[in-house]
């Protein structure tokens, strides 16, 4: 019924998310990868998705093939499709901030992407940071703080059970992992906890893959 086309696993922070909900769901799903950062990358994507871009959702049904692009219209359609995977939570203002947050990292945060790119499963030195980076990464600290405190319980998430808000913001755990962005207690326990779901080990270990034959 799906197939999941993502890029570059150890380099592609937008196809982590909709990866991380389609485990969530527990669905099976057939999944294609295609290199990025090659000469037949732009031919290769633009095969295959209207928009240029990966992630893409491919759902066949009833004899037809529907097309999803964007890392965050996916997650959405999966939640529609799969409410008993409660992928959003079920208090309607709780849902509502759980969206804004999810909305936020969708459009936002620009230097942290550009600055601390995601190399999921290398260690890297963290650089110096520019004034609009470091901003953006106390932004986002706060932010999950605030969700920890106000809706996260013992082996939650953001937002008590894992949702997309966690799927969307799973990319930045890796950064900070990656890049040893020194984070408070309560963040670190999220992060951990973050990357720990077997999906993400699951991740990780393809991009180890990836990085030690040479794709990445």
């Amino acid at each position: 019924m799906y197939t999941l086309i993502v890029g570059t696993k150890e380099w592609s922070s937008w196809s982590l998310r909709p990866y991380l909900a389609l485990r969530a769901i527990g669905t099976s799903f057939q999944e294609e990868v295609i290199r990025l950062r090659h000469d037949s990358t732009t031919q290769e994507v633009q095969r295959r998705s209207p928009s240029g871009r990966v992630p893409l959702l491919k759902i066949t049904e009833n004899g037809r093939e529907h097309t999803i692009w964007d890392s965050l219209a996916i997650c959405e359609t999966l939640a529609e499709r799969h409410p008993d995977a409660k992928l959003w939570p079920d208090d309607p203002f709780v849902r509502a901030e759980a969206r804004a947050y999810a909305a936020e990292m969708h459009s936002g945060f620009p230097d942290l992407r550009e600055q601390l790119s995601m190399e999921f499963v290398r260690r890297l030195p963290l650089p110096e940071l520019r004034q609009a980076t470091a901003a953006q990464i106390a932004r986002i600290i706060a932010a999950w703080t605030e969700a920890l405190q106000r809706h996260g319980v013992e082996d939650g998430f953001l937002f008590g059970p894992f949702s997309i808000a966690d799927c969307m913001y799973a990319p930045v755990v890796s950064r900070f992992r990656t890049y040893g962005v020194p984070v408070p207690g309560i963040v670190q326990t999220y992060c951990d906890r973050v990357w720990s779901l077997p999906a993400m080990q699951d991740w990780a270990k393809a991009a180890q893959r990836e990085v030690d034959s040479g794709l990445a």
